[in-house]
């Protein structure tokens, strides 16, 4: 490279085991990834040409190897500064191993073209300012988003003066983040975690139940709360009467509430055990209250680094699935035992508040697991803003909206059109209801 020529080009940098990269998501008019450093939760957003650099520093290939790559992959070579400014982003932020392979060697990399070259990416300055909807890397250059950061290392471990002519790079491993300040617990809001090893004791759930995800044991259940929701709309006007006499009836209505309220304690927990099954990590169980509404909340970390599409989906969906498995046994009784009259109406309006209760969490509007479902089947983050800035565009005929790529003018039309259609869905199906309450 251009100072110390094969010095710098032998350096062999790794990230350290706890950063993760996501996959390609759109963001806006732009393609972004996002990076996590898992034990301290800081992440920010790079473009694609930064996160093909990123995701090859494993400690096997030098930086010459890499460069070779991007050389190949976009017709154009990285000189020793922008190398300079992309690991000094990496390791300021933390997320370089110690002691990666630096020793000096010859360079195996064609000469690069000088650091002011068009095509190189620019690493995020330390003082930019952070920013959900910064630019990403267009065509020309690339720059790699400024860092949205969620939380801080701490550390410094840029690259030193004279790293190029020595050929060695060091990262220091970051201090412990500080502790977050909790939120002021009161007696109308605040919460309380449960558990002082929330991962562990998902863990030993997953141990526990983790056989009910095994194809051969969850396709059945799936089969069963598909039939036991066609029988629930075929009988949508009974159950609504059977809702109607519960409220009349305080002790069953109170016996009702509870068995509601360990459907959501068993959502969250879902959510937890399903991302566990995947690979996730859990970092906190325990109780939320904004009165008079007291819920229980399981934090899923790493949601969006899985590794498949298929696996960030089954986490979203894991709640609302488990509130219709949790409804079975009820609508057996429901539909099979002998029960008298008052038990027979309180199961039957169990049925229909529980399938409420999980229907409406997959609406596609955030914060509900249905968004999180919608942005994994759009490949995008943000999609609710993103696609109201492109409507908006797109209705004014402005210019802008042509630069948007293919997939966001697919996606973001989609979406909206798709959470019309659920929510005059939702709207007819209330409408419906109440006209048959009022005229039974």
């Amino acid at each position: 490279m251009s100072a110390a020529p094969g010095a710098l080009a032998a350096y062999r940098p790794a990230l350290r085991p706890r950063v993760l990269l996501s996959d390609p998501l759109l963001d806006g008019a732009a393609t972004v990834h996002l990076i996590k450093d898992a034990e301290t939760g800081s992440s920010f957003k790079v473009g694609p040409k930064e996160h093909f650099l990123i995701a090859r520093m494993d400690g096997e290939r030098s930086l010459a190897e890499i460069g070779e790559e991007y050389a190949g992959e976009y017709g154009r070579r990285l000189g020793d500064a922008h190398w300079k400014r992309l690991l000094g982003l990496l390791g300021a932020k933390g997320l370089l191993a110690a002691g990666a392979d630096a020793s000096p060697g010859p360079s195996t990399a064609p000469p690069p073209r000088a650091a002011g070259s068009s095509g190189a990416p620019a690493a995020v300055p330390p003082g930019a300012a952070a920013s959900a909807g910064s630019s990403v890397a267009g065509p020309g250059a690339p720059a790699a988003v400024p860092p949205r950061a969620t939380g801080s290392s701490g550390a410094s471990a840029a690259v030193p003066p004279g790293a190029a002519a020595s050929g060695h790079v060091t990262a220091s491993v970051p201090p412990a983040p500080a502790p977050s300040v909790p939120e002021k617990r009161t007696l109308l809001r605040g919460s309380l975690p449960l558990v002082a090893d929330a991962d562990a004791t998902t863990a030993r759930l997953h141990r526990a139940v983790g056989f009910l995800l095994a194809p051969a044991v969850l396709a059945p259940l799936l089969a069963l709360t598909l039939a036991m929701e066609a029988v629930v709309l075929v009988r949508a006007g009974e159950l609504l009467l059977a809702v109607r006499g519960l409220i009349a009836n305080p002790v069953l209505l109170t016996g009702t509430a509870v068995l509601l309220w360990v459907s959501t304690a068993l959502h969250e927990l879902a959510h937890g055990v399903v991302a566990r099954h995947h690979g996730g990590r859990v970092s906190e169980i325990g109780l939320r209250w904004r009165l008079p509404a007291v819920i229980m909340y399981c934090t899923v970390d790493d949601y969006l680094y899985f590794g498949t599409r298929r696996h960030r989906i089954a986490t979203a969906a894991a709640g609302a699935v488990m509130n219709l498995i949790f409804l079975l046994p009820f609508c057996a009784l429901w539909l099979f035992a002998p029960l008298d009259d008052a038990t027979h109406e309180a199961f039957a309006a169990l049925l229909l508040l529980g399938s409420v209760q999980a229907l409406v969490m997959l609406v596609p509007l955030p914060p509900l697991d249905g968004y999180r479902i919608a942005s994994q089947l759009a490949g995008a983050t943000g999609l609710a803003a993103s696609t109201g800035v492109y409507l908006r565009l797109a209705l004014r005929r402005s210019p802008e909206a042509a630069g948007y790529p293919r997939r966001a003018r697919i996606a973001y039309p989609a979406y909206a059109g798709a959470t019309a259609l659920v929510l005059a869905c939702a709207l007819a199906a209330a409408v419906a209801g109440v006209h048959h309450l009022l005229t039974a």
